[in-house]
């Protein structure tokens, strides 16, 4: 069912396990500000502490092998490695501290996939002007080459940026993520546009300087809710959704794996609502420099993180200069989706089949790595999480489909998450862990849930299938 090789993973993110927020040397990130900063996060909390993985390292190590899990992935913290954000200082313990993590996994047997960048942006560049400024492209692109050079001998899976929709808009847009900026319809497009930038950077780095000698694979995490018309027939439902997923999918894919340049209906429905709001700046989608590397082709594989559905019809474009009147598409949910957690979260596991077929047939078939999908839980903890269980059991019955029906190229799944952590501003309060972890618990003990024993067993079983066809 599953090709030899496939990749059994789950996830994690420094910021939402680490803790050690000020331990050795650390710089603070932009989340340690934006949380420290009274009623940003659900119930005045932090990652100050989170699951303490810096010192209990080993505890999520056992975890991961008791999974079976065949690879990891884990963000690295560019303010514990670089505490200012520059490669003028460098502090040793981080660089230790991930040694560690790295070799560990090698050693079990696990292969570490390593994401530059998840949402912690060391408050020293923040200070500089963050994401907004051109400068943070090359601030990156040397960081990203520091850790090539320091880990990339082991290292043959790296993310350089996740998510970079949902640091634009949540971060600068709608200021509910760190850095907490509400600077709607500029500055979420030029923090896109500056992460494409760092990123190609970064790639163009790795495919120069480490590729022949390292031999791994360079990728930045996408993620999409998969989109359909309303109404199938309706012509402008049909339109909207085009429009939605260019505003979200495409924003990033496009450059990366299409042209090199923003999808063309994402240009003209920016400008035409400039013009109609008449705002008479320069376009607020900005353009590629010719002088500056290539975006296109700057993915050696596509890296998807997808947690639900929605149905689409025209709606939300107002008179106001804001991304949401931009595209003028309105989201509905259908009433036959089940709602696990919060509320935006709809539980559609065909609708990441339909994704990856999409996403085979418009971006060149490339291969593909589900690097986050979830399930999450509010309310008294459940660890006979039977619905989660079944949510992955139907999840990964619809990847098998993909690849043996579809045909699409899919080379891993990476649950989210391995750990209950910090997650976000909804704090401790929504849990996505294969592993309950007690808050309460000055030990904040692991235990693993139901669903965490089932993905285990379907690995097992799936993974001596392919010992099988060997």
């Amino acid at each position: 069912m599953f090709p030899r090789d496939f990749a059994w993973g789950a996830g994690t993110a420094a910021y939402q396990i680490e803790g050690g927020w000020q331990a050795d040397g650390k710089g603070p990130s932009i989340w340690d500000t934006f949380c420290h900063d009274k009623g940003k996060v659900f119930g005045e909390q932090n990652g100050d502490v989170a699951c303490n993985s810096y010192k209990l390292w080993e505890k999520d190590l056992e975890c991961i092998q008791q999974l079976g899990l065949t690879h990891y992935r884990l963000s690295l913290s560019w303010a514990r490695l670089l505490p200012d954000g520059t490669t003028r200082h460098v502090n040793p313990k981080g660089v230790q501290y991930y040694n560690k993590v790295i070799n560990d996994l090698l050693a079990c047997n696990v292969s570490p996939m390593v994401t530059l960048y998840h949402f912690d942006l060391p408050q020293a560049l923040q200070d500089q002007g963050g994401w907004k400024t051109a400068h943070i492209a090359t601030l990156f692109d040397s960081y990203a080459k520091f850790c090539f050079k320091t880990f990339g001998d082991r290292v043959k899976l790296w993310i350089t940026i996740n998510e970079p929709y949902v640091c634009a808009k949540l971060g600068h847009e709608d200021g509910i993520h760190a850095p907490g900026l509400k600077e709607p319809g500029i500055a979420a497009y030029l923090v896109g546009h500056n992460m494409l930038r760092a990123h190609a950077m970064a790639w163009h780095s790795y495919n120069s300087l480490y590729r022949s000698k390292q031999k791994g694979a360079v990728s930045l995490a996408i993620n999409s809710d998969w989109l359909e018309p309303l109404h199938t027939g309706c012509t402008e439902d049909i339109a909207a959704t085009e429009r939605n997923l260019a505003f979200t999918l495409g924003w990033f894919a496009w450059p990366v794996f299409v042209s090199g340049d923003y999808p063309e209906i994402m240009r003209s429905t920016i400008d035409a609502q400039s013009k109609k709001v008449g705002y008479n700046g320069s376009s607020r989608l900005p353009s590629f420099s010719k002088d500056e590397p290539n975006i296109m082709g700057t993915a050696d594989f596509f890296a998807l993180n997808y947690y639900t559905s929605r149905k689409v019809k025209p709606g939300g474009g107002g008179g106001d200069l804001c991304m949401k009147s931009d595209r003028d598409a309105g989201e509905v949910l259908d009433p036959s989706w089940p709602i696990c957690g919060v509320s935006w979260l709809a539980v559609v596991p065909h609708g990441l089949r339909k994704l990856l077929k999409y996403i085979k047939d418009t971006f060149n078939n490339s291969a593909v790595y589900i690097t986050e999908n979830g399930f999450s839980q509010v309310g008294p903890v459940q660890i006979e999480d039977t619905q989660r269980s079944k949510f992955y059991k139907d999840t990964i019955s619809e990847v098998a489909k993909a690849i043996q029906e579809d045909g699409v190229n899919v080379r891993g799944y990476f649950a989210w998450s391995l750990l209950d952590n910090f997650e976000w501003a909804d704090g401790f309060s929504v849990r996505f862990g294969l592993f309950h972890v007690d808050f309460a618990d000055a030990k904040l003990s692991r235990t693993i849930y139901q669903s965490g024993r089932e993905y285990a067993k379907m690995i097992s079983k799936y993974k001596s299938g392919q010992d099988e066809e060997r």
